[in-house]
């Protein structure tokens, strides 16, 4: 995530330094703790916060539980991730709906915190939960706010109450108290009520949201703030707090290139949790908020649960099975590739979900330079063909790509291009399927990439054809553990292997093939990097 990128590199920069020693002297924890007061204060982290988190981390790993540790660093990093979890509020908090619908949540905050966009793509994701939301147009101030909403609503799907044309006319409570009724006799079950915001917190501002509050008393009063405003995020939470209170807060624009403190002070300042957090432009763009996946994206560990998530909301079992198979069977085409490709837009940015892999800091730059917009190119060139076409690319001879360039918009060499990393790619993905998939450390095979049995009975074939013993270490305790996990039938993992992030997540399951650097470039290729 944009937001805390530069606050990773340097949290990663400074444990880096730690994993070269074997135990950490009181020197040492001074250091590190020092250099991650500054990343913190750089990144607008509220003082008082900064000033607890250090305090706690310097306590933590002063103590035993890091004098005693195997591996020190490991530990620190494992504090610094606990304590991290802590300031972003520990437990992750739902939603509560009402006992007798419909459930009321108010939005409020300033003026370009994005609180319109913000109220659609929470009504969006209600709808898909199963929920009949209606959006009230309560913000009657601002020039076009009405119109922006039911704009927002129709992209969204859902329906929109708004009796008046806003533009400084009309009276917003009166407007939220008729919503109630109409969302009782129309059956929503959830009302989403956005307010008016201003560029400045004003007593006017606070005066009109209060007087709303009291007249829909709402079940959910949820807090939107932009995740860049920096220091001033601090002043202005307590500010509504005190003036509207709030049950929620939601981060909006996490997506954005600035530091992101707000994030770390707000849950702490204020006591209310994150519950959401918008991740970008589109009405999809948008996620419950866990603590303890944030902190692992800070630490650059990775979001695996959440990318998991996002994967099963767009393939089912079914369709990961027949895929599987086709890879297995060297009967993938282009027209299965087409397919894949459209539900992997469903899931959302590919550049986000490439962030949420561990290590993904280490990808910066080719994250950073990812073209979304060569997916649509590639649509385009695969969309230009025949369904003959599609199956059989080696019916693609110079006329045919002539026309299919034309068609698609783009050039003969482009089409070259696809064709060939899909070739590379197709055959790169047969032998995955048939020797062990791509795994996440500490996770097992991918989702919907198929098991990975074969390639333990692979290797066993090939040590027994061979007739040789794998080389033993020279430790007693390795050696024995070697021949422990031989007899098995496992192959002993290497010495110094680490897991995912700073070896949090655990290594890989050993039996488990691998890719190799080329198939992961001839992949990248073919995704279009």
């Amino acid at each position: 995530m944009a937001t805390f990128g530069t606050l990773s590199d340097r949290l990663t920069a400074t444990f880096s330094a730690l994993r070269t020693k074997g135990k950490l002297s009181p020197a040492d924890v001074d250091g590190t703790v020092r250099e991650i007061r500054r990343a913190l204060l750089d990144a607008d982290v509220a003082l008082p916060v900064v000033k607890d988190f250090t305090a706690a981390v310097r306590e933590r790993a002063l103590g035993d539980e890091v004098n005693k540790a195997l591996n020190p660093a490991q530990q620190v990093v494992q504090i610094v991730n606990d304590e991290l979890i802590t300031i972003l509020g520990g437990q992750q908090r739902r939603l509560e709906f009402a006992k007798n619908p419909p459930t009321v949540i108010m939005l409020a905050g300033l003026q370009g915190a994005g609180k319109t966009t913000l109220a659609g793509k929470l009504a969006k994701w209600l709808k898909a939960d199963g929920h009949t939301p209606l959006l009230v147009a309560a913000d009657l101030q601002r020039p076009n706010a009405v119109q922006q909403l039911q704009v927002v609503a129709e992209q969204a799907g859902v329906a929109v109450f708004a009796p008046e044309p806003g533009n400084g006319k009309g009276d917003p409570v009166k407007v939220a108290k008729d919503a109630l009724k109409h969302a009782k006799t129309a059956l929503h079950d959830v009302v989403i009520v956005d307010t008016a915001g201003r560029l400045g917190v004003d007593a006017e501002l606070m005066k009109q949201a209060a007087d709303i509050r009291k007249a829909v008393d709402p079940d959910e009063v949820l807090f939107v703030i932009d995740a860049m405003i920096g220091q001033d995020a601090v002043s202005t939470a307590k500010a509504f707090q005190e003036g509207v209170d709030f049950t929620g807060v939601v981060l909006s624009k996490l997506d954005g290139d600035a530091r992101g403190g707000a994030a770390l002070s707000v849950a702490s300042i204020t006591g209310r949790p994150i519950m959401f957090a918008s991740t970008g432009e589109g009405l999809d763009d948008f996620e419950p908020f866990y603590p303890d996946r944030m902190a692992s994206r800070i630490l650059d560990l990775g979001d695996i649960l959440t990318l998991i998530e996002q994967a099963q909301k767009s393939f089912t079992e079914d369709e990961a099975r027949a895929t599987a198979e086709k890879f297995a069977t060297d009967s993938f085409t282009l027209e299965d590739f087409l397919a894949q490709m459209q539900q992997l837009k469903n899931m959302g940015s590919i550049k986000g979900m490439l962030g949420m892999l561990p290590g993904a800091r280490g990808m910066r730059e080719q994250l950073d330079n990812f073209d979304e917009g060569e997916i649509v190119r590639t649509e385009a060139i695969i969309q230009s063909m025949t369904p003959a076409e599609r199956r059989v690319p080696k019916l693609l001879n110079g006329s045919r790509r002539l026309r299919i360039a034309k068609g698609s918009g783009t050039t003969v060499t482009e089409v070259n291009a696809l064709v060939s990393r899909f070739e590379q790619a197709a055959k790169m993905m047969k032998t995955m399927a048939k020797g062990g998939m791509p795994q996440i450390p500490g996770m097992g095979p991918m989702p919907g990439m198929g098991g990975g049995g074969g390639a333990a009975s692979m290797r066993k074939a090939a040590a027994k054809k061979k007739g040789k013993s794998a080389s033993k270490s020279g430790n007693p305790a390795k050696r024995a553990a070697e021949e422990a996990a031989r007899a098995q039938g496992v192959r002993p993992a290497p010495s110094g292997a680490s897991g995912s992030g700073f070896g949090l997540g655990g290594a890989a399951p050993a039996g488990d093939k691998q890719p190799t650097a080329d198939e992961l470039a001839a992949l990248q290729k073919f995704l279009g990097r």
